[in-house]
């Protein structure tokens, strides 16, 4: 895959300003490929953050603000062997298939959420980006949501019925639509997700039986305690949310290798700790993980390896 220049990204910013049904015509073009790979493993690099204001990655809170540096670092994502797809808003995949770099990969729309993080309205998490038409329509091949269940907030019944709403109309578009689900709770006025295995089990319950048809339904969640007992919980495809490498790279790694090897994982999908990691080598960081998913590609060993 080549490198992007400031050439290419002169040229994204005309066509944005005054060829924008070029953006279209990009999404259609690019070549499609069947959701899993050969192996029946998935592995997709994230990159829907900044649309809910997260910017920050571990100790920099504006690590994710430079555009032109996250579509470079998402270029080298992609271009590594064993990298399936990428996750993203609009914004951010419209920007990609205009630098040509979505051919043969899976490119999952986010939903996006409305509860911005810090905001009075945190737990009103109402979906502000992709619907499962436009999806559809701009001919990409999954889409995903985050659904925060909060028992004593009010804000999370109107979050469940839009959820509902969202699995249904992809199960009628035949769109895989893939569920991120935490318990949350209010803590020091901010919300905290609840990592305890039984926390993740319910959660996983909820989002499961959302919607008028599961048949499209999977699961994305966090690698906790227990992972067998968590993916005894579910049937449905399930793909792991990767946490952070960085302060204990080999422990994460064989946690992430032995829950990938239970039944009913399909993959991963991993974010900023990948396109930010703490030695800057995106391509390492990257082709461990990549080779943790696929066991027949060759990347980078974990031993060698201090993403």
């Amino acid at each position: 895959m080549p490198e992007i220049s400031a050439a290419d990204f002169q040229r994204l910013r005309d066509v944005r300003a005054s060829q924008p049904e070029q953006i279209q015509t990009a999404l259609a073009a690019r070549t499609k490929r069947s959701l899993l790979a050969d192996d029946g493993k998935l592995f997709i690099v994230a990159a829907d953050h900044p649309a809910r204001g997260a910017l920050g990655v571990r100790d920099d809170e504006s690590a994710m603000a430079d555009r032109y540096d996250l579509l470079e670092r998402l270029v080298t994502a992609l271009g590594r062997p064993g990298v399936d797809g990428v996750l993203g808003t609009p914004d951010i995949l419209e920007d990609l298939a205009l630098l040509g770099v979505l051919d043969g990969k899976v490119v999952v729309g986010s939903m996006n959420r409305g509860g911005l993080r810090g905001a009075t309205f945190e737990m009103d998490d109402r979906y502000t980006a992709y619907s499962a038409a436009s999806i559809k329509d701009a001919g990409l091949d999954f889409a995903k949501l985050l659904v925060r269940i909060n028992l004593a907030d009010g804000g999370t019944a109107p979050t469940l019925e839009a959820t509902a709403r969202a699995v249904s109309e992809a199960a009628a578009q035949q769109l895989p639509i893939m569920l991120e689900p935490f318990m949350s709770e209010w803590k020091d006025d901010r919300i905290v997700n609840d990592l305890s295995t039984d926390a993740v089990i319910t959660s996983m319950a909820i989002a499961a039986g959302l919607g008028e048809s599961s048949a499209y339904s999977w699961l994305k969640i966090p690698v906790v305690d227990d992972m067998e007992r968590v993916m005894a919980a579910t049937t449905l495809p399930t793909l792991l949310l990767g946490g952070d490498p960085s302060t204990k790279p080999l422990e994460t790694y064989a946690k992430w290798a032995d829950a990938l090897a239970l039944p009913g994982v399909r993959g991963l999908v991993v974010g900023r700790t990948l396109l930010y990691p703490g030695d800057g080598d995106v391509a390492a960081a990257v082709d461990v993980a990549a080779g943790l998913v696929h066991r027949n590609v060759h990347t980078t060993t974990l031993e060698g390896s201090n993403a």
